[in-house]
């Protein structure tokens, strides 16, 4: 039951990174392969602030999101104003991902690449729940805000959405802000869950891995790339007995997934929707 567990703490924590992702991926059509970086960022200081000076676990928690949103501040103000694609961004954030595992690998105060051991575990399912539903309950506000729509129209025409008075700059470098704080939030969680970190977590990998979830859950959907990324945490370790052919199975789950469901698996619905059309037909039979 404990190994079960941990198994659900771990997915709701990714889930946490993947909601962030999918804003800025899946709703503002920006792809990105270093969002990782963001969720090592707020790793790292959550981690540093509770190891070495104390801090309470929720004030390390505000303080590993600001980081992370500090971060993509630095990151994206250069990158965004220069108007790069969606291609070009991505290999540029890949660039400052490996920039900062580099550093993180160098200074002292991480224990370089040996990792940090011996953080407190504080993370807990209750914790992760109610960070995994205020985190929802934001997303959907935002996206139902101006701002969200700002976001959607950059995504569905960013030329269009420009002559229509939508300021490109601004509302993509905010959509990214966003999305790296629920990456910090993320990596602050999953440092205090595991009590070890180091920077080889946080390469291309789970970058990779993020943005994975996000494209097979569905572009255009939260609920979607929730379920893409609860499925792809389950999925391995339910086949571990079966060894390298877990790592089978996972890929074969997202050929399958872009082949019958090119969309994703929720395209541009949600859950709530599908229950809403259910009980509408069913008010509608005699």
């Amino acid at each position: 039951m404990d190994y079960i567990l941990s198994i659900v703490v771990l997915a709701g924590i990714n889930m946490i990174a993947v909601l962030g992702l999918s804003i800025f991926t899946g709703f503002t059509g920006l792809f990105s392969l270093g969002h990782a970086a963001f969720v090592g960022v707020g790793a790292y200081t959550s981690a540093i602030l509770t190891y070495y000076y104390y801090v309470p676990f929720p004030l390390a928690l505000l303080a590993g999101s600001a980081a992370a949103g500090l971060v993509s501040l630095i990151i994206g103000i250069p990158t965004l104003r220069a108007k790069l694609r969606s291609d070009y961004f991505a290999i540029a954030i890949l660039g400052f991902g490996e920039a900062l595992r580099v550093i993180l690998e160098n200074l002292e105060i991480t224990n370089g690449a040996r990792g940090l051991p011996g953080i407190d575990s504080f993370t807990t399912l209750p914790i992760v729940i109610f960070c995994l539903g205020g985190g929802i309950l934001v997303a959907r506000n935002f996206l139902r805000s101006r701002w969200g729509a700002a976001c959607i129209a950059i995504r569905e025409d960013p030329i269009a959405a420009e002559m229509a008075g939508v300021r490109l700059f601004q509302t993509r470098l905010l959509s990214l802000v966003v999305s790296a704080v629920y990456c910090g939030l993320s990596g602050g969680l999953l440092a205090h869950f595991l009590s070890f970190i180091q920077p080889v977590m946080f390469t291309l990998i789970q970058s990779t891995q993020l943005l994975a979830a996000v494209i097979a859950g569905g572009m255009g959907s939260l609920s979607g790339p929730l379920i893409a990324s609860f499925v792809f945490i389950a999925l391995p370790e339910a086949l571990r007995v079966a060894q390298i052919w877990r790592l089978v199975a996972y890929g074969l789950l997202l050929v399958l997934i872009m082949v019958y469901r090119p969309q994703g698996l929720m395209g541009y619905s949600e859950i709530s929707s599908f229950f809403s059309k259910n009980r509408s037909r069913e008010r509608m039979q005699p």
